[in-house]
């Protein structure tokens, strides 16, 4: 397990790399020996200096909810990040590319919180570290009732220039999409953490990245309900 100083040096160059939008040295390369409460730890330092500088907490991400992606990552649990409302993207909006290091777009199901939830209590620890991979945020399509439609046959296809690059349905998270936000509202618990109502929790992709570069337009298509698009410029 890391000191709270060397904890505090990777919150540095997570902080730098994203200032200066070039990618850092893995932070398991410099420390071998860290841990997921490491990661943890550090992602929550970064969102606490973020905060403090005037960003506000707006909801948590889920990842790594499908077998596969589990497996490529070697570990048996999804991992969480924070939402800060400077992360938030218009649909349709035009992306300048050098935002970002390496931008890639996932689609998955995003869920709003409608009551208080609390449960009692490319390493996994470099995707942890760094927020859960989370570093923008688009919302669209037609929002509905949890219960309005079978969540798990929730189709979507991702478009990048009008070419489909993935498909999948949301039952590829954890069996149901709801599951997701189970899974985090406990492991948020574990950490003293409470989901707040109005709270965006995003459960999770159930399909695979798509890489971004200069000039892609990408569109994730819901069906009935509804579809998104970014444009990086």
């Amino acid at each position: 397990m890391l000191s709270d100083a060397d904890r505090k040096k990777a919150a540095d160059i997570l902080m730098s790399a994203e200032k200066e939008r070039k990618q850092a040295v893995q932070l398991s390369k410099t420390w071998p020996d860290i841990t997921i409460e490491d990661s943890y730890a550090i992602s929550t330092e970064v969102a606490k200096r973020k905060i403090a500088a005037g960003a506000k907490l707006i909801g948590h991400k889920v990842g790594l909810t499908s077998k596969a992606m589990q497996r490529s990552s070697q570990i048996d649990e999804p991992d969480y990040g924070h939402l800060l409302d400077d992360m938030m993207i218009a649909d349709g909006a035009k992306i300048p590319h050098e935002n970002y290091c390496r931008p890639r777009v996932e689609i998955e199901l995003a869920f709003i919180m409608g009551k208080p939830r609390l449960q009692d209590p490319r390493r996994i620890f470099d995707t942890v570290a760094d927020n859960g991979a989370a570093a923008g945020i688009a919302v669209g399509g037609r929002p509905v009732g949890p219960l309005d439609v079978d969540l798990r046959w929730v189709g979507g296809i991702m478009y990048k220039n009008s070419e489909i690059e993935e498909t999948g349905v949301a039952a590829g998270v954890l069996g149901h999409p709801a599951l997701g936000v189970a899974w985090l509202a406990n492991k948020l618990g574990s950490h003293g953490v409470t989901l707040e109502p109005g709270h965006l929790v995003l459960a999770g992709s159930f399909t695979r990245v798509v890489f971004a570069h200069k000039g892609d337009t990408l569109h994730a298509d819901f069906g009935p309900l509804g579809g998104i698009a970014v444009q990086f410029v």
